[in-house]
């Protein structure tokens, strides 16, 4: 793993990168939620929870990206961008990223939290042509807390909000966060109470696979069944795939449920994979369809 930073337009987007020996199968865009950092997928309390060192091990390259506003673009945008701005940006960097680095059969967005609105809104407005799927946790429509418990000026939301019961994480989890907890840029917080308008309109737009995960103790979210069902009746995916993932809080990549939480991701990633013909060989040529048994 290494860091690197991204052009975006003449924006630098710091990152994590980790890669495979040889050529990838597909690259995992990680996308990190709000008041954290890049630093949230290669969670340190444990070896077994960083999402780079496993997709790395498992043959695909894992690009965790400092959102706008974050690592080393807050500097040039102390008060961080909106959704839109954000998949502009995004998608510059994208587009500059698999100019350069093999990628393989294409991208997934992986996305917790705050980047799960930008890897809808990402995918709404088609960043990339090779974009396979989203896999989103943390994320809904309906906020499960009253509006005065949205992140404000001063803090991110309550320890039970974000974390859940702390036994669900490592013990070292809690004298590490500080290198993955960052401040919330304010465009952030405020465009935050307007997710339940837009999402209609941005789920409209999205015609790629989705997978959504909450964790048994998500709290900011609504994720009863009947939350669930309006939420996905609003995706124009030509596939949904709702998970539950127990033992699990908020912040799912940070506890010991990451790595069955990360494993599962990768499973849907392969099934994207295969449903978009396969992975394409050194030359970046996807193989023949085998042919039909008879």
């Amino acid at each position: 793993m290494r860091r690197i930073t991204l052009d975006a337009a003449g924006l630098p987007l710091s990152a994590l990168l980790a890669v495979p020996a040889g050529t990838p199968r597909a690259t995992v865009v990680a996308l990190h939620g709000g008041g954290m950092n890049a630093g949230y997928f290669d969670g340190q309390a444990d070896p077994g929870l960083s999402l780079l060192t496993l997709g790395a091990r498992l043959g695909y390259t894992v690009l965790a990206l400092d959102r706008p506003g974050y690592g080393a673009s807050s500097e040039r945008l102390p008060e961080g961008q909106t959704l839109a701005e954000q998949a502009a940006s995004l998608s510059a960097a994208l587009h500059g990223f698999t100019a350069v680095h093999p990628y393989g059969a294409g991208l997934l967005l992986l996305a917790h939290s705050y980047g799960g609105k930008l890897a809808l809104t990402a995918a709404a407005r088609s960043v990339h042509d090779r974009l396979l799927g989203l896999d989103i946790s943390g994320c809904g429509h309906r906020y499960g807390v009253a509006p005065e418990e949205l992140p404000g000026e001063e803090a991110h939301g309550s320890r039970r909000l974000n974390w859940g019961p702390l036994g669900l994480y490592p013990p070292a989890t809690f004298t590490s966060a500080a290198s993955v907890v960052a401040g919330m840029p304010a465009r952030e917080r405020a465009e935050a109470a307007r997710w339940p308008e837009e999402f209609p309109a941005v789920a409209a737009d999205v015609r790629l696979p989705v997978r959504l995960t909450f964790a048994e103790f998500e709290a900011w979210w609504r994720h009863d069944e009947e939350a669930v069902a309006e939420l996905t009746s609003h995706l124009a995916a030509p596939r949904v795939v709702v998970d539950r993932l127990p033992g699990a809080g908020h912040n799912i990549s940070l506890g010991w449920a990451a790595r069955a939480y990360h494993l599962r991701a990768l499973g849907f990633l392969e099934e994207c994979v295969q449903s978009a013909g396969g992975v394409p060989d050194a030359s970046g040529t996807p193989p023949e369809p085998h042919a039909a048994a008879v």
